[in-house]
């Protein structure tokens, strides 16, 4: 395997959930030595927060694995969009980019017709968007906040997985983004924390409703991965050791992660629904 980081420049960002290209080192999306095969030609894939970090890694490898890609990124994040339709495109692959806020129901439905009328079908939905905010106080999490958690990293997942339903069929699939934090617990998380077990739980009910249609639903929850949603959450001192309390002494890079997801999408796994596969450095969890 080749060698990672395992340390960090100390660095910051002011805003969430982050930009990419401000990041240092770069995150590494895709190992160099990563062949496709075609686990998912002929296939169109949804991902929501698409334009970096894990959704990017899943769109470039999706890509490389014959799927045509569409994915969603806030308005602010165009540049990081615009160089992931490259990776994607760079492929061989369709690329379709749909700028939006999740928090609208609107445009939670908005984008899945557009996938469909766009590339001509919807197989593989990735709920992936999230945002997090920072607080070591429960008094200090206002109802604002709360609110705004839940409708980006949950009922957005909700949401478009209901616009979907319309489309996918059997042999289709749907992985949402869970978290190590929704198993453990994180205590200067707790908002986001508490979305990710939403997440479990409807990632496990789902799974549940759709067997009888063939249609498998599952979860990816990574633990300490370096993307934009780092230094766009903590102190600089903080992502300077971010990872270092992994069995494996390091975070793990998006490129690590985005493989699961074939997984999960592909036929490879087609006796796995309601699980979750566990991307994180060697922590043991009570799944």
């Amino acid at each position: 395997m080749e060698n990672k980081p395992t340390t960090l420049p100390p660095q910051q960002q002011d805003q969430q959930p982050g930009i990419e290209q401000e990041m240092t080192p770069q995150p590494e999306y895709i190992r160099p030595g990563y062949r496709g095969s075609g686990k998912l030609e002929g296939k169109v894939a949804l991902i929501t927060g698409g334009d970096s970090g894990i959704g990017r890694s899943v769109a470039v490898h999706f890509a490389r694995e014959g799927a045509d890609v569409a994915f969603t990124y806030l308005p602010s994040e165009e540049q990081d969009a615009y160089a992931t339709r490259q990776l994607v495109e760079q492929e061989g692959r369709r690329c379709l980019t749909l700028p939006g806020d999740l928090r609208d129901a609107g445009f939670c439905k908005s984008i899945v017709d557009q996938t469909v009328q766009e590339l001509g079908r919807l197989n593989v939905l990735v709920n992936n968007a999230a945002e997090q905010f920072v607080s070591e106080d429960l008094q200090q999490v206002d109802d604002a906040q709360w609110r705004d958690t839940f409708e980006v990293n949950f009922f957005s997942f909700v949401r478009v997985t209901r616009a979907a339903l319309a489309h996918l069929q059997a042999g289709d699939s749907i992985i949402n983004t869970s978290s190590i934090n929704a198993y453990r617990g994180n205590q200067q998380l707790v908002d986001y924390t508490s979305t990710k077990g939403a997440i479990t739980a409807f990632t496990r009910s789902m799974a549940q409703q759709l067997a009888e249609k063939q249609i498998r639903v599952n979860a990816v929850a990574p633990g300490p991965i370096w993307t934009p949603l780092i230094p766009a959450s903590f102190p600089p001192e903080k992502v300077a050791s971010f990872g270092k309390d992994t069995t494996m002494k390091r975070p793990g890079q998006p490129s690590e992660v985005g493989p699961c997801y074939v997984f999960l999408a592909c036929p490879d796994s087609s006796y796995i629904t309601g699980q979750a596969l566990h991307p994180n450095g060697g922590e043991i969890l009570n799944t």
